[in-house]
């Protein structure tokens, strides 16, 4: 987090994160040589082959058949919730470092990334793209978040379904915090698809715990409302946040949509495992 600058923040997380890794695991395994083309800037260095350069003194880019690759679209629920903060993180910030990073394995694994922020009601959507330029475009839009109104509305999902439905992974980044579930109904539109589907759902360690020392009320970010906590410390809120989480889970598990809670306290290497898991799983 200390890391403003966005795209150096991603591949430091996950540069760091492959580093334990297996080499066959960060390259791209099972990529067949397709031909050489001249090199464009913005073109991953990793990919010239200086064997061609000494030959001809000129920069190649060896292309492969990307047999297994796929579209993954990042979901960014950018409600006016998602500006709780705890320690110093807001959940929309941890959101944004977190999609960045995953677009960014998701670039090396030679994968086309998408977006869609869903805020104020509204809906903005990027397709998904392989191309460097496109990349710098997806950081743009993630740092230009801002956070405001409620959930959109499911009138506005039918711009997530336009064109051609080809299955894609969907990773949905939220707190999960809905008014008359609907954000489980885009879930239920989006699995019905056939889509796959990866749910990240940010809570804060004190938020999970009911801790709310120093404290009289607490105010709803999106309705406004507030809430007297006097005597709240005697209930058993953190067993009844526990009980829910734990229904939606298996809510999502039996329409076949993966679920992992996020603390944002905690590194992103968590997500960046079942991220990959997920990945795989669809290649197959």
């Amino acid at each position: 987090m200390a890391i403003k600058d966005l795209p150096l923040a991603a591949k430091t997380a996950v540069d760091g994160f492959m580093a334990g890794m297996h080499a066959s695991r960060v390259k791209g395994a099972g990529l067949e040589f397709s031909q050489y083309r001249s090199y464009q800037p913005g073109d991953d260095l990793r990919w010239l082959d200086w064997k061609m350069y000494a030959r001809s003194d000129r920069y190649y880019i060896r292309e492969s058949e990307m047999e297994t690759s796929i579209d993954i679209s990042f979901l960014i629920d950018a409600s006016n919730s998602m500006l709780h903060t705890e320690d110093g993180i807001s959940k929309i910030d941890y959101a944004r470092y977190l999609a960045a990073s995953l677009a960014y394995l998701a670039h090396l694994q030679g994968d086309a990334a998408g977006l869609a922020v869903l805020h104020n009601g509204r809906l903005l959507t990027m397709t998904a793209r392989r191309e460097a330029q496109h990349m710098a475009r997806l950081y743009y839009q993630l740092e230009k978040i801002q956070p405001g109104g409620t959930f959109t509305e499911p009138a506005h999902y039918r711009d997530l379904f336009s064109g051609p439905h080809n299955r894609q992974l969907l990773v949905f980044i939220t707190d999960y915090y809905e008014q008359s579930n609907e954000i489980t109904t885009l879930l239920q539109t989006l699995s019905a698809l056939g889509h796959e589907i990866l749910v990240f759902h940010l809570l804060g360690d004190k938020e999970r715990r009911g801790d709310f020392r120093g404290y009289d009320a607490v105010e709803d970010l999106e309705t406004g409302q507030r809430l007297e906590l006097t005597g709240i410390a005697d209930t058993d809120y953190p067993s009844k946040l526990e009980q829910y989480n734990d229904h939606l889970r298996t809510q999502l598990l039996q329409r076949r949509i993966y679920y992992r809670q996020l603390l944002l306290q905690e590194p992103l290497d968590t997500a960046l495992r079942d991220f990959l898991n997920q990945r795989n799983k669809i290649r197959k």
